[in-house]
């Protein structure tokens, strides 16, 4: 391919090679599967066998693993480089990375020095030439900074700080040229300090690389080759299920049959590929190999959580709001004192239900209920007229007197009785005189009339509505804090324990 050396082109060769006989698999793959019966009713999933399903599914996965591999590489490649050697030689050329020239170059002077120190000792005029290439090669590593061109100025730093604190020295062109010296070397020891620059600073260099810009001014990645068999598989794929949807559903518009699958087209997409991790999901889940019910379950609740929250507070303020905006234009004490002012009310009956109910409630009161508590008002009205019987002086002379001592006693009694049935008789006589009940109705009205007088007083209006307003606002504040407070969680729990009940 132009722009490519040799070496590039045979490592891409055999990726183009087979880029072929896997879209005609793929083509018979979805030939066959397009055989097969159609989706069932309310489903949007081709039914297909299960197997195919979950061999696509798997497929995806293993691409966006791919994809995961590929985006993490280029940061973590002093990683790989360390762990797995083997890994980066495969890999450098699919993002354009080759050994820099200049570390390269330093690297393969250190390799000389050592190799020379090693056969003739120090005391060699050819190994003073070597130190000396290394001290100038060393200042420029410094000052050309090869380092910049991978982002990895920092490394540069660390190797620099390495020889200072190693030598003693704060520059760092004074450490790397009295480490490369005659007299450094011989002094602490020359196999010591080479072992120290093979363990320390040596790996620091070799993780420095040279990066290939293309034609577009950008780094070369030739990861599309790796990806293009599974574009084209995930092509004709999602081409089939979209067949088989319109096939199926033939009122639905081309686009609308796409958009029942627009999750597959993250598959497509040859940049942000990270996004793919969505259809994958999508099709593990769909092909049972992956159970995320759990999760589903889980986000659905802190979605219905927040939304409830927020909901509830939005209407409970809005209803509020309205209450006090009717108060201040007058709306409420209008509906209130003018009933003609009002909406036609819908009544199913000619019944007044909460006339109707008072009625009933009274009733219960005096025929059933009183009858069963009048002993113990009758021992209560005793103990209270006793009470005040004895503190009378006639009734303490009266308990002296030996023939009349139990006369107070029975008046008492015979007292009592009297009275809480005289009582008992009045109301139960009154609950059935129609002239009580007139006069009972007329006084209501004559209080309402003029309860509702004074109160429209203006006043008397403003200070009720002022006390009204100040009343729902300190409710509303109150509202939002104990709904911040407590949330909804308790009774969404209380929610989910009736369902399993009613599903139990």
């Amino acid at each position: 391919m132009a722009g490519w050396d040799e070496h590039e082109a045979e490592v891409y060769r055999p990726v183009e090679e087979q880029v072929g006989s896997y879209v005609l698999l793929i083509f018979q793959t979805e030939l066959y599967m397009s055989s097969l019966p159609k989706l069932t009713e309310g489903k949007y999933l081709v039914h297909r066998n299960r197997w195919v399903e979950r061999l696509i599914a798997i497929i995806a996965a293993i691409n966006l693993s791919f994809v995961f591999f590929d985006l993490s590489y280029v940061p973590w490649r002093d990683f790989y480089f360390q762990e797995f050697p083997r890994l980066t030689q495969l890999y450098d050329p699919i993002k354009g990375i080759k050994p820099h020239r200049e570390t390269q170059n330093y690297l393969a002077q250190v390799n000389k020095l050592e190799d020379r120190v090693e056969q003739t000792g120090l005391q060699s005029t050819d190994v003073e030439g070597l130190l000396q290439e290394l001290r100038r090669l060393s200042n420029e590593m410094i000052q050309d900074n090869p380092f910049a061109v991978a982002n990895k100025s920092g490394t540069l730093e660390k190797i620099k700080n390495q020889i200072r604190t190693h030598v003693g020295l704060e520059s760092a062109h004074q450490a790397f040229n009295r480490f490369w010296s005659y007299d450094y070397l011989s002094q602490t020891g020359w196999q010591q300090e080479f072992k120290f620059f093979d363990i320390h600073v040596r790996p620091l260099i070799q993780t420095n690389y040279y990066r290939r810009i293309g034609f577009n001014g950008k780094f070369i990645d030739a990861f599309w080759l790796i990806d293009l068999p599974f574009l084209a598989l995930f092509s004709v794929d999602i081409l089939a299920r979209i067949f088989s949807i319109k096939r199926t559903y033939t009122k639905l518009t081309w686009m609308e049959a796409i958009l029942r699958r627009w999750y597959d087209l993250f598959l497509l997409f040859p940049f942000w590929r990270w996004l793919r991790v969505i259809p994958v999901v999508i099709r593990l889940y769909q092909s049972d190999l992956l159970d995320l019910k759990p999760v589903q379950r889980q986000i659905k609740r802190d979605f219905v959580t927040n939304f409830a929250e927020e909901l509830t507070e939005i209407v409970g303020i809005q209803i509020i709001n309205q209450i006090q905006e009717s108060i201040r234009r007058g709306n409420f004490a209008r509906w209130l004192f003018q009933p003609e002012t009002r909406r036609p009310y819908i009544k199913l009956n000619n019944t007044n239900e909460v006339k109707a109910i008072a009625s009933r409630l009274l009733h219960l009161s005096v025929y059933q209920v009183l009858p069963k508590v009048q002993p113990d008002i009758e021992a209560l009205m005793h103990y209270n007229i006793e009470s005040i019987l004895k503190q009378s002086s006639i009734y303490q002379q009266l308990q002296a007197v030996p023939a009349l001592n139990h006369l107070p006693t029975q008046l008492t009694e015979k007292l009592v009785t009297q009275m809480s049935q005289a009582a008992y008789s009045t109301l139960t006589t009154s609950l059935e005189d129609p002239v009580v009940i007139e006069l009972s109705n007329r006084i209501f009205q004559n209080f309402s009339t003029a309860l509702a007088t004074e109160i429209q007083e203006k006043q008397n209006l403003q200070e009720i509505q002022s006390l009204l307003l100040e009343l729902l606002e300190e409710f509303k504040i109150n509202y939002v804090k104990d709904i911040a407070e407590i949330g909804v969680e308790k009774t969404l729990a209380e929610a989910t324990q009736i369902q399993q009940i009613v599903r139990s």
